[in-house]
């Protein structure tokens, strides 16, 4: 669980980064690693933070679902350019997939083509060419046609715990501000680091 301070600092950045022009305040990278310990990185949407954590959805056939679930310990790194001198805020910890309902009710909220493009969409797999994805989104609209899009039970979402909160504020003459906070149990410590 995080503390208060924690989530508020958070939530304060990000809402300042969404008035601060930011084209996609809530992008952060994801870093997962295999069994082998081959470390992959990409960008993943925020799609929720709370006290219990951060929330982003997936194809849970897709690589990064197979790294998490042979490897739960995983890195996020948000990075806000635009704001002041550049935020970025790193978290470290262990990932979980969502409960189906929590699931259930964020797929019901997307847009109507993501919702379709969830079920056509056979994530890092092999495609033959666009025209066949092309066909698969034409199958999946008709067979929903006049009816709500269900989740299907290959996509949904994870929960980030963090266990490793950092806070870092860029500065000139790159003289930053860090503030790492560690939990220790459900106790948390916090300390600033040299830049």
């Amino acid at each position: 669980m995080l503390n208060q301070e924690i989530l508020g600092t958070f939530l304060q950045l990000l809402d300042e980064a969404k008035a601060s022009g930011e084209r996609e305040p809530n992008a952060m990278n994801l870093a997962t690693a295999d069994g082998d310990g081959r470390i992959s990185s990409r960008i993943v949407l925020l799609k929720g933070a709370d006290e219990r954590g951060f929330r982003f959805f997936t194809n849970y056939g897709s690589d990064k679902a197979h790294q998490l679930a042979a490897h739960g310990q995983v890195a996020l790194c948000v990075h806000w350019k635009a704001l002041r001198e550049g935020v970025q805020v790193r978290l470290e910890g262990h990932a979980r997939k969502l409960q189906d309902a929590e699931s259930d009710a964020y797929f019901a909220k997307r847009p109507r083509g993501s919702q379709i493009g969830a079920w056509a969409s056979l994530q890092s797999q092999t495609l033959p060419d666009r025209n066949t994805f092309e066909q698969r989104v034409a199958q999946y609209e008709k067979e929903f046609e006049g009816r709500d899009v269900t989740r299907p039970a290959h996509w949904g979402g994870y929960l980030v715990e963090p266990d490793m909160v950092e806070f870092w504020y860029g500065a000139e003459f790159r003289l930053h501000e860090r503030v790492r906070w560690d939990r220790h149990g459900q106790t948390w410590t916090h300390r600033l680091l040299y830049p």
